[in-house]
């Protein structure tokens, strides 16, 4: 055991929404990353080669929010191709925006990047600390199924943005936790913006829950639960000092920058106390890319136990969840991380050193093997979750002086 993991108590995951990797930080040029060159294209509906452009915009670009449905990212990985023999060639991106758009020109918006610059918060602390090269959403699909990887290591074999009560015997990971003697608590921002878990966790059991005010005391007061996931704002609204409160997620068309002030929140509010810093570690993670383009075909993975129905997929094919969806941004911040830390990185030849696919299963898996070594696994979580990638083999047995870790300046 490194003496970083043997220091950590507190483990945070923060998750924000709907960006792929490429679009947020594949304009990164340093060793290793498996970002963009600059040639990568999808066809439009004329027929025209469209290019990656380094030319994203913090709002207005994406009015029309991108599909990130089933059949949508379905049409994105595969192009349009039908039957038991099409391969992935993330072909269809462009194709899949003008059913939204319904306007060639503006089609070609998804295929649009930030440059490193545009993004400080996200890009200093990718580089500062650890970023993967290989995290995706866990199904190639939306936000609720998702999350709910996230939460319990499986969607229960939804596919879809509905509501679902569960009647299988896995276990949340809060559950878990409180189950096994240990802290832990979902903050969502505030009542308007209330959490978009699923109704299990809200059915009596109010003291799995808490405000993103109260995450910020918890800090300060160092009292912040074993295991925290933290939901950003999910709307603007208007505060109750009657005051505009924007929108932190950066959903499309949400103010990117908005999400990158949050960001920097939250990582400030753990690095100013000297004791949270040494014993915490920050996961930063996308729930899904959100329709937007990335080249990195997703992989194959464990199944864990269901399968969608043909019309519950929209696509009139049953999907086994044997396969991730779209790759999203994953940044992993500690002092017990050298600088500069790339998870899979690519060697000069262009292929990956040591690729290890993480999914968002990998957050309930990585948290129960920390603190609940003995866990009663027998059917209370899927095989699925078990065999997935963790994380906390990057903490190091040497912590990073103080001066050596950035703190921004809000």
């Amino acid at each position: 055991m490194s003496k970083g993991l043997d220091a950590l108590k507190h483990i945070v995951v923060l998750m924000m929404e709907n960006r792929s990797f490429d679009h947020m930080l594949g304009g990164l040029k340093v060793p290793g990353i498996n970002g963009l060159k600059g040639d990568e294209w999808n066809p439009d509906t004329l027929g025209n080669k469209v290019k990656v452009s380094q030319s994203a915009k913090f709002q207005g670009q994406l009015k029309k929010d991108p599909d990130h449905h089933f059949p949508g990212v379905d049409m994105q990985i595969f192009g349009g191709q039908k039957g038991d023999n099409r391969v992935v060639n993330m072909k269809g991106f462009v194709l899949d925006y003008f059913t939204q758009t319904n306007n060639v020109n503006d089609s070609h918006a998804i295929m649009n990047y930030f440059k490193p610059d545009d993004l400080p918060i996200l890009t200093n602390l990718a580089t500062e600390f650890a970023f993967f090269n290989t995290w995706f959403a866990s199904i190639p699909g939306p936000t609720i199924c998702n999350r709910a990887f996230a939460h319990y290591g499986t969607s229960f074999g939804q596919v879809g943005m509905d509501f679902f009560y569960l009647l299988d015997p896995i276990l949340s990971i809060y559950e878990r936790m409180i189950r096994g003697g240990h802290t832990s608590k979902l903050y969502y921002y505030n009542q308007a913006s209330s959490t978009m878990e699923v109704v299990n966790l809200l059915k009596n059991q109010p003291q799995l829950f808490g405000t993103f005010e109260q995450f910020i005391a918890d800090c300060k007061n160092g009292v912040l639960p074993e295991y925290s996931f933290i939901e950003p704002c999910y709307s603007d609204q208007i505060g109750d000092d009657g005051g505009a409160i924007i929108a932190s997620d950066q959903h499309p068309d949400h103010d990117v920058r908005e999400g990158e002030r949050f960001m920097a929140t939250v990582y400030d509010a753990i690095r100013i106390n000297p004791d949270l810093w040494q014993s915490t570690v920050l996961l930063i993670v996308y729930d899904e890319h959100g329709g937007i383009y990335d080249h990195l075909v997703p992989p194959d993975c464990t199944p864990g136990g269901y399968t969608a129905s043909g019309e519950a997929t929209g696509t009139g094919v049953p999907f086994t969840f044997n396969r991730l969806g779209v790759r999203v941004p994953a940044v992993l911040i500690s002092p017990w991380i050298p600088r500069g830390t790339i998870v899979s990185p690519l060697k000069p030849d262009g292929t990956m050193q040591n690729q290890r696919n993480f999914e968002h299963a990998s957050i309930p898996n990585t948290v129960t093997n920390h603190f609940l070594p003995d866990f009663d696994q027998n059917n209370q979580r899927t095989e699925r979750e078990k065999k997935s990638e963790t994380f906390l083999d990057l903490l190091t047995d040497t912590m990073r002086p103080d001066d050596d870790c950035i703190a921004f300046d809000l």
